[in-house]
């Protein structure tokens, strides 16, 4: 194969970006709606000043670590479903979304109601301001409050995916972040006659909206998969036991991930709580930005498992590296443009105009590599469709836990580098990580997994 076939190949054409964009455009709609619903909390609770923001920030990322492993689950439910999918089994597509549910409710009930119970206790060893655990805890309390509609929601999110009917997705995360906004803007500030609850009232809102999409993707799946099998067919003890065992590895990485986010808080907490609260800026823009690169890498996750099911392991391997082809370039576009816009754009949100000078070379050193990082985190999921959440597992547990945060301790408390310095080796292991996956890819040892 010459080298402009090769890259003919990396680049979709037009039929394939076709393909891509109508999975992946109805869930970037829907995490851009996420990521604004972040932006409107940021914005409304950075009123209520820096401690706020640090309770909110280190409440949020200890709330994803404790909901990631749930999470983890809806890995199963996308690639079983989009295998199905690919092998024409049509009445069976919906099992593994049963699965998901039941696997929810039984994991996410007893958990959330420990976790609950232990928030108190544990959160004082994430920060040791008194005003940012005061308000941290019971923030963190009503967010666990969500788990099992997290669970779901993500079960459903995962097969919407897989079926190529991610529309669905969106619209209900559409109306479920229309649900929080308001709410926000009733329970933070206290408006029509409500009670003015700061913070709490920030994850209050979160927690009734996520209940409330969990009952809108219900109506869907009744309405759009019954014939599919949603709700008609139980899996099986052995059935749910494989679609865990497909899941575990996703649902670990999940949980080693959002741990690293809570560990990275913490070291950034041993400097200073300015340096949470522009940490917690800077995360933000990360998500709020890779919002097209989520949703090309679910699309890949499915392109995969879609083409898998059909026993064509050269088309798998094509979708992958078309999928991550089109991030690294809007991840180079995106970052360029971010870099003149950096002093303004943290100036919004950041009412402290140190915090502000904090958070302004960390985004720009952001900015430069936002590319390779979005085309890496893209053939991660690729590695999900394929069903090898093993190896991906591996991959981004041990660049976090191996090579960043030891360094990013090194570098900020102790050695004084503070924030910028931990920004520079998150770089660093991002740039990395993104090769591990590029290489992982081209070798093809997916190809033969069986689901």
């Amino acid at each position: 194969m010459n080298l402009s076939t090769r890259w003919r190949e990396l680049f979709p054409d037009r039929e394939r970006r076709r393909a891509i964009w109508s999975i992946a455009l109805p869930i970037m709609g829907g995490m851009m709606s996420q990521n604004v619903l972040n932006l409107v909390d940021i914005y409304m609770v950075g009123h209520l000043g820096d401690a706020a923001l640090a309770a909110t920030g280190i409440g949020g990322f200890t709330n994803y670590l404790c909901i990631a492993f749930i999470i983890g689950l809806s890995a199963g439910v996308q690639a079983l479903a989009a295998r199905r999918l690919g092998e024409e089994r049509h009445d069976e597509t919906a099992v593994p979304l049963n699965g998901g549910l039941i696997l929810s409710l039984l994991l996410g009930l007893p958990l959330s109601i420990i976790l609950i119970l232990l928030a108190p206790a544990a959160f004082p060893y994430l920060n040791t301001d008194p005003q940012v655990i005061a308000e941290g805890v019971p923030y963190l309390q009503i967010r666990l409050a969500s788990m099992v509609a997290i669970g779901m929601n993500f079960a459903f999110r995962g097969y919407w995916s897989a079926v190529h009917m991610t529309s669905l997705y969106l619209r209900t995360l559409l109306i479920m972040h229309a649900v929080n906004i308001f709410l926000n803007w009733v329970l933070i500030f206290g408006n029509l006659g409500a009670p003015a609850m700061g913070v709490k009232g920030a994850g209050l809102a979160t927690t009734l909206s996520l209940f409330v999409g969990t009952g809108i993707y219900f109506t869907f799946a009744l309405r759009h998969a019954r014939d599919k099998g949603f709700m008609q067919r139980v899996p099986s003890f052995q059935t749910l036991k494989q679609q865990f065992m497909i899941s575990l590895p996703a649902s670990l990485q999940q949980m080693f991930f959002a741990a690293g986010l809570v560990a990275l808080m913490w070291i950034l907490g041993r400097i200073g709580t300015a340096e949470v609260a522009a940490a917690n800026i800077l995360m933000t823009f990360h998500l709020t930005a890779l919002l097209p690169s989520f949703g090309v890498a679910l699309a890949a996750t499915t392109l995969v498992g879609n083409a898998l099911g059909r026993n064509d392991v050269d088309e798998a391997a094509r979708w992958g590296w078309n999928c991550a082809a089109l991030v690294l370039i809007y991840g180079v576009v995106l970052g360029l443009a971010v870099i003149p816009l950096a002093d303004p754009l943290l100036g919004f949100f950041l009412k402290n105009p140190e915090t502000s000078d904090l958070a302004y070379l960390p985004l720009v050193l952001w900015a430069l590599g936002v590319g390779f990082d979005a085309a890496g985190m893209v053939l991660m999921n690729a590695l999900i469709g394929a069903g090898d959440t093993r190896r991906s597992m591996w991959i981004s547990i041990l660049w976090q836990w191996v090579f960043f945060l030891p360094l990013a301790y090194v570098a900020g408390p102790v050695l004084g580098f503070g924030l910028l310095g931990v920004w520079i080796l998150n770089g660093i292991y991002r740039f990395g990580q993104a090769v591990v996956c590029a290489q992982q890819w081209a070798g093809r040892k997916w190809a033969g997994i069986a689901l």
